[in-house]
């Protein structure tokens, strides 16, 4: 495994500490080998996406799906059942997958259905940040305004 020394990046800036945890997160590869469970994300319009994640044999009881801040987290826990398997190819371990949402990207819902946990997330960007259309006029006043400043 190769070990990178992000301290020379990290002189003075402030309030970038995390791109340090991202590089050394993207570097380690971590999810090459965390494939449980599958998952899908979609985009069905320029404000809904949705996560569905294959959790076949999980109910509602047993995974948990948290939001704080732009991170959200899906954990799951299942206990094995005791019995005498010749094989046993369902999994039910615990897995944990982490998400970065984007600004302003919530959780709308989530409901298990299927064997598969759907998450609806909406992104709900604030009035005040919104692009405004701004119409444009011609007033002559405000054109001779303009012309007078300039001729002065």
């Amino acid at each position: 495994m190769n070990t990178f020394n992000f301290a020379p990046l990290m002189h003075s800036p402030v309030g970038f500490d995390r791109f340090e945890g991202l590089f050394e997160q993207a570097f380690r590869n971590t999810d090459a080998y965390n494939v449980f469970p599958h998952y899908d994300i979609e985009k069905t319009d320029e404000s809904k996406y949705y996560i569905t994640m294959a959790v076949a044999g999980y109910s509602e009881d047993d995974v948990g799906v948290t939001q704080k801040e732009n991170l959200l987290v899906v954990r799951g826990a299942l206990e094995k059942g005791d019995g005498n398997f010749l094989h046993r190819g369902i999994s039910t371990r615990k897995f944990e997958r982490c998400f970065h949402l984007a600004d302003y990207v919530e959780v709308d819902s989530a409901s298990i259905e299927n064997g598969l946990l759907a998450i609806e997330l909406v992104r709900n960007v604030p009035e005040a940040l919104r692009p405004r259309i701004i119409e444009i006029t011609s007033k002559k006043p405000l054109l001779e305004k303009v012309k007078d400043k300039v001729a002065a």
